[in-house]
C-alpha cells in the first residue's frame, strides 16, 4: 500500500493544503491519500461491477473478467472463456428460498453471453450461437429476466433460455437501455428512443412489443439514464440533454449544452463548437440533479426546476468519461487525461468589481429541439447559480481512466487504458484500523505471555 499526497492543480496553495487533507472540518478535504495498484489485466479495462460490500469485479478488452476483495486487494477469481474483448457485463441476483446468490453476466465480441459464480470462478450456463455482438445488458430481477441489446434485442430467462427477440433497423443497433415502469424498457440506437413493453403471460412465456419511438435528438444519443419512477433522461453527441416522462413519453425538459468562450466585454461567438468538446459522453442522477459530463467539462442540472446548478467548462484535461453525484453538494468525475477529480458545489463569491465576461463562458438554452435556440444566455444572468469548486485530485493512472466504482468509507476502485486497477482508500481511516489492528496484536500477545509466565510459576 502506498501512501499518496493528491492536491488541486489548479493553485500553487492548493498543494500546500493536501498535505493536511481530512485533517480540517472546517474545509471539504481530499480522504483518498493510499492508493494500491492492482495488476491481472493485459489490455484495457473498461468495466467495473460491485459484487458486494467488499468484491468487485473488472473487465475489458483482453476478455478476462477478474474478481477482486477490495478490503485486501487480493485478486479472487478469474473468469475466463471469452476469446474477444468483453463489451458489457452485470450482476444478476438470483434468489431462492435459501439464499439470494449474485452471479455475473458478460457478453462479449465473440458473441457469446455467458453467465458466472464469482464464489466459485465457474461459467455456470453460456450462449455462444449469437448472430451478433451484444453491447448491452439489462437485468430485470423483479421478473427474473434479462435482455441484451445490439443488432437485435433479446429476452432470456434466468437459465439464459430465449424468451423472444426482435431485429432493429438502426445501423449502429441497440447501445444502451433502462427499465421503466409498467413492464416497459427504453432502447437507445442512433439518434432514436424505442419503447418496448414486456409482456408475460400466466405460463411465464415472453413477448416483446414497439410502443413507441421518439425521434427528438438531433445526433446520436450517448448517454440514457433513469432519474426516478417518473423520470429519464438522454444526452447527445451535439449537447442536447432532455428529460422525459417515464409512462407518457413527453418532453418535461430541453437543453442545449453548448461551451462558448467570450473574447473582452463585447462577448464574441468563436463559432460552433467542435462535436468533442460539446459531446454529452455520460450522465448520472440522484433523484434530485442531474451530472453530465460534457467534453472536457462538468453540467449539473436540477430536476426539480429545470435549471442549471452549477458548471465547469473545463474541469479536466481531455474529455470526461465517468461521473458519480456524491451528495447534493459533492461530484467526482475521471477523464481520458488519467485523472479523477473531486468537486463540491458551493456559492459564487460576491464580485469585488465588475466581472469580465471572458472568466465565464457561455451557455445557449433551447426548450424545444423544434425550435431554434434563443439568444445566448450569459452564465452570470442565471439565477442561484454556484461554481465547482476542486477539492481533490486523483493522480495515479497512465492511461484514461475509463470508469470507477465507489465503496464508500471502504474505498474506490478505478480502471484504465493502461491495464491496471487502482484501490484508493482513506488513509486517515486505514491508519486507525492498522492502529488498532497492532494494539489487539499486542493485547494477544500480552495475554499469552502473562498465561505461560502464570503457568512457569506454578
Amino acid at each position: 500500500m502506498l501512501r499518496w499526497i493528491l492536491g488541486s492543480r489548479e493553485a500553487q496553495s492548493s498543494v500546500e493544503k493536501s498535505s493536511s487533507l481530512c485533517a480540517e472540518e472546517e474545509q471539504p478535504k481530499n480522504c483518498f491519500t493510499e492508493l494500491q495498484v492492482l495488476k491481472g489485466h493485459f489490455d484495457i479495462v473498461r468495466f467495473l461491477v460491485q459484487i458486494d460490500d467488499f468484491r468487485c469485479a473488472s473487465a475489458g478488452d483482453d476478455g478476462l473478467v477478474l474478481v477482486w476483495n477490495i478490503e485486501t486487494g487480493e485478486k479472487l477469481q478469474e473468469l475466463r472463456g471469452h476469446s474477444q474483448q468483453i463489451t458489457a457485463i452485470k450482476t444478476f441476483v438470483c434468489k431462492s428460498a435459501l439464499i439470494d446468490q449474485t452471479l455475473l453476466i458478460t457478453a462479449s465480441s465473440d458473441r457469446s453471453l455467458s453467465l458466472w459464480d464469482p464464489d466459485t470462478g465457474h461459467r455456470v450456463q453460456t450462449i455462444s450461437d449469437l448472430q451478433s455482438s451484444v453491447k448491452c445488458l439489462l437485468v430485470l430481477e423483479r421478473l427474473s429476466l434479462c435482455l441484451s441489446g445490439g443488432e437485435e434485442l433479446c429476452v432470456w430467462n434466468k437459465d439464459f433460455q430465449l424468451q423472444c427477440h426482435l431485429p432493429n433497423r438502426s445501423d449502429t443497433g441497440i447501445v444502451m437501455l433502462i427499465e421503466l415502469p409498467k413492464n416497459c424498457v427504453a432502447a437507445a440506437m442512433d439518434k432514436d428512443i424505442v419503447i418496448y413493453r414486456l409482456i408475460v403471460s400466466p405460463n411465464s412465456s415472453v413477448m416483446l412489443t414497439e410502443m413507441h419511438r421518439l425521434f427528438d435528438h438531433r445526433d446520436q444519443i450517448r448517454a440514457l439514464i433513469n432519474i426516478n419512477d417518473n423520470m429519464f433522461a438522454t444526452g447527445s453527441h451535439v449537447g442536447e440533454l432532455i428529460l422525459w416522462d417515464a409512462t407518457d413519453f413527453n418532453i418535461l425538459a430541453y437543453e442545449h449544452i453548448l461551451w462558448e468562450e467570450s473574447q473582452s466585454a463585447s462577448e464574441i461567438r468563436m463559432g460552433s463548437s467542435k462535436p468533442s468538446e460539446m459531446s454529452i459522453q455520460h450522465l448520472c442522477s440522484n433523484g434530485k440533479l442531474i451530472l453530465a459530463a460534457v467534453g472536457c467539462g462538468l453540467y449539473v442540472y436540477s430536476v426539480l426546476t429545470k435549471t442549471v446548478v452549477a458548471y465547469r467548462k473545463v474541469a479536466h484535461d481531455s474529455n470526461v468519461l465517468h461521473t458519480m453525484l456524491l451528495s447534493d453538494s459533492e461530484v467526482m468525475s475521471c477523464s481520458e487525461d488519467g485523472s479523477v477529480r473531486l468537486w463540491e458545489i458551493q456559492d459564487l463569491p460576491p464580485p469585488a468589481e465588475p466581472a469580465s465576461a471572458g472568466i465565464f463562458g457561455m451557455l445557449t438554452f433551447g426548450r424545444s429541439s423544434k425550435q431554434a435556440c434563443p439568444p445566448s444566455k450569459k452564465v452570470f444572468d442565471v439565477p442561484n447559480l454556484k461554481m465547482l469548486e476542486l477539492i481533490g485530485d486523483l493522480i495515479g493512472h497512465s492511461g484514461a481512466i475509463q470508469m470507477f466504482v465507489s465503496f464508500k468509507e471502504n474505498g474506490l476502485v478505478t480502471c484504465s487504458a493502461d491495464h491496471l486497477l487502482i484501490l484508493w482508500k482513506n488513509g486517515e481511516r486505514q491508519s486507525h484500523l492498522r492502529s488498532l489492528a497492532l494494539f489487539q496484536k499486542l493485547e494477544e500477545n500480552g495475554l499469552c505471555e502473562f498465561t505461560q509466565e502464570s503457568a512457569a510459576f506454578k
